[in-house]
């Protein structure tokens, strides 16, 4: 248990509790002798810290990507390596190696996704939650195909964390283009007035600044940034195709 002791017990907070901390406790259980249940309910926890840490976050993205990956029921070498690129940039190789194992162990059991995500709706703020749905979409999209089924179940975890149709639809845009693609990143219809069209590109660049995912570490702000982009991008594809300055 040492070995896993330091990136579990420094980094999380309320994920200690609840439904991510029994699944935790069994797949960290499981890889010893004994393949019993860990309670780590005997760690001393930061029990209601106001933000959502690393860890916490780290934690919420291997559980709900063992869920989207199962969703179409085969598991993929290019979902695997996606969630591991993401890790070994957040963590390092050594400490990466050690949470791939726990996730192997997550991916044998059954997660219920809606008690899983009303744990982080009620812990995390709607900023890290849009940013979990992005790297959700990423990890279906690993392998290139578009499924069905990963994108019903992101849908899924979406509406647990009480993000709207609008929200969803943009992050999904950024991954599934269509000839629409940049007013559906913008949240609007094709028809909407340049003084809508403006009115949406602010309200989206500030609910996607990467400023106000900087608590959860310098990577996931990176990915904050590129998604930030890829708003910035739409709203100039759109102002070309209209000839505004």
């Amino acid at each position: 248990m040492a070995k896993f002791g330091k990136w579990i017990g420094g980094g999380l907070g309320w994920a200690f509790g609840g439904p991510i901390g029994a699944l935790l406790g069994y797949a960290v259980g499981s890889m010893f002798d004994s393949a019993e249940r860990v309670d780590f309910g005997t760690f001393n926890a930061r029990a209601g810290q106001p933000r959502t840490g690393a860890g916490d976050f780290g934690v919420s993205l291997l559980v709900l990507s063992a869920a989207v990956m199962k969703a179409d029921g085969k598991i993929l070498k290019s979902e695997l390596s996606y969630v591991r690129t993401f890790f070994e940039r957040q963590f390092g190789e050594q400490q990466t190696k050690e949470m791939m194992l726990v996730f192997k162990e997550i991916l044998k059991q059954d997660v219920d996704v809606a008690k899983v995500s009303m744990q982080i709706k009620n812990n995390m703020d709607v900023h890290a939650r849009l940013q979990l749905i992005h790297y959700l979409f990423g990890i279906s999209k690993a392998d290139g195909h578009v499924d069905k089924s990963e994108v019903d179940l992101i849908e899924q975890i979406a509406r647990y964390f009480n993000i709207g149709p609008s929200e969803f639809g943009s992050i999904k845009a950024m991954f599934y283009k269509d000839a629409n693609t940049a007013y559906k990143i913008l949240g609007i219809e094709p028809s909407a007035s340049d003084t809508e069209l403006k009115k949406a590109y602010r309200k989206m660049a500030v609910k996607y600044h990467p400023d106000k995912i900087a608590h959860l570490g310098e990577d996931h702000q990176k990915a904050g940034k590129e998604k930030f982009q890829k708003v910035n991008d739409a709203y100039e594809t759109i102002k070309k195709e209209r000839g505004l300055n």
